[in-house]
């Protein structure tokens, strides 16, 4: 018996040690089901944990960083440069609207009358503001209402169509008035905003940057260098400024490229501006410069030297004529800069101060030469 016993004793135990390591076995898979099917969960409630602190963390230095100061530069320009922006009303017989103005026809008894609004910016404290020449062209009355809301009958000191530009004078004292930036020194990228009165809502501040400067294109019959920006400019913006970080003017708003385009908008520079309005506020002529040619670029094979520009026409007793230029002479340089092609030297003749000794380098056969011109008035 006690054989026996101990026999069966071994047995017994091994068949419950069994037992135990197969119910430890089941309970091992089953935390690992229970830990397959709740680890993306906890996995994603620590992900969301973490990006919850983040944020937090985010808005807490947003409103202590250089952020903050950020937010604030645009209503600190909109109060350095609104009160000098005017609203500029025009009125004429009816015709056809003024171009990138906000139009209106209104009937007056058995006749119509049009009003074109545009903008204007105060320049000086005694009542001088500068706008676009196609918002007042013509005008039988111009009326100006200011940022409190006073309204003036105001009167044309000068314009220039070629420009684009006019001076106008109102009957005040002590105006607040803007600060014109030097436009020579704006780089693609930096920030500007646009402020006037688009389809007559007052006073608008629209934001973006400088696209491109010296973007040079025909208004009318004239060549300018215009600045682009794809801050908002709509009709009735033209004649209003564009400013810089510092609420200086560096354009006057002229327009946009067209009216499908989206983010293509100009300004006359600010530095080009001034000198037209100081030449207009002293009833100077404002002069263009002009030499009298036509230049083209030379036919294939003509010439190996590059930027060179054929001349193909010289005005008979013109600046160029009396220094000896030719026809089927080569520009090489004007005043020291090679032109990149015919517009631009048309450019640098334009832009050239009237009465001034250039330098004109030309190729003529196989032999360089060196004309003074000097730049006459432009005709």
């Amino acid at each position: 018996m006690g054989a026996s016993a101990s026999g069966a004793g071994p047995g017994g135990g091994g068949g419950g040690a069994a037992v135990t390591w197969r119910t430890v076995a089941l309970l091992a898979a089953l935390l690992a089901l229970v830990g397959l099917i709740a680890a993306p969960s906890v996995v994603e409630r620590i992900h969301y944990a973490r990006v919850r602190g983040e944020l937090a963390a985010i808005r807490d230095a947003a409103r202590v960083s250089e952020l903050a100061p950020v937010g604030k530069l645009f209503t600190s320009l909109a109060r350095i440069i609104g009160p000098a922006v005017v609203n500029v009303t025009a009125t004429r017989r009816a015709g056809e609207p003024a171009d990138e103005t906000m139009h209106l026809r209104t009937r007056d008894g058995a006749s119509f009358t049009d009003v074109d609004v545009g903008s204007g910016v105060i320049v000086a404290a005694d009542g001088l503001i500068v706008t676009n020449d196609h918002v007042v062209d013509d005008a039988e009355s111009i009326a100006v209402t200011l940022a409190d809301g006073r309204r003036f009958t105001a009167t044309v000191v000068g314009h220039d169509p070629k420009t684009d530009l006019a001076v106008l004078k109102i009957d005040a004292a002590g105006l607040p008035a803007a600060t014109w930036g030097d436009s020579d020194g704006l780089e693609v990228g930096e920030m500007v905003w646009a402020i006037g009165n688009p389809y007559g809502l007052d006073r608008t501040l629209t934001y973006g940057i400088v696209s491109a400067v010296g973007r040079r294109a025909f208004y009318g019959d004239t060549l300018h260098d215009f600045l682009q920006t794809d801050a908002a400019i709509n009709p009735g913006n033209s004649g209003g400024p564009l400013v810089d970080v510092h609420g200086s003017v560096v354009g006057i708003t002229i327009g946009v490229m067209s009216a499908t385009a989206k983010g293509i908008g100009f300004a006359i520079p600010s530095n080009a501006a001034r000198k037209v309005v100081e030449a207009l506020v002293a009833h100077r002529p404002v002069e263009s410069g002009y030499i009298g040619i036509v230049s083209t670029e030379p036919p294939v094979g003509y010439s190996t030297l590059p930027g060179a520009l054929l001349v193909r026409t010289v005005v008979a007793g013109g600046p160029a004529d009396a220094a000896g230029l030719q026809p089927g002479d080569l520009v090489l340089s004007f005043d020291g800069e090679r032109p990149d092609d015919p517009t631009d030297l048309a450019f640098r003749i334009l832009h050239a101060e009237v009465g001034a000794d250039v330098a004109l380098e030309i190729l003529r056969g196989d032999r360089r030469r060196t004309l003074t011109v000097r730049v006459g008035r432009a005709p």
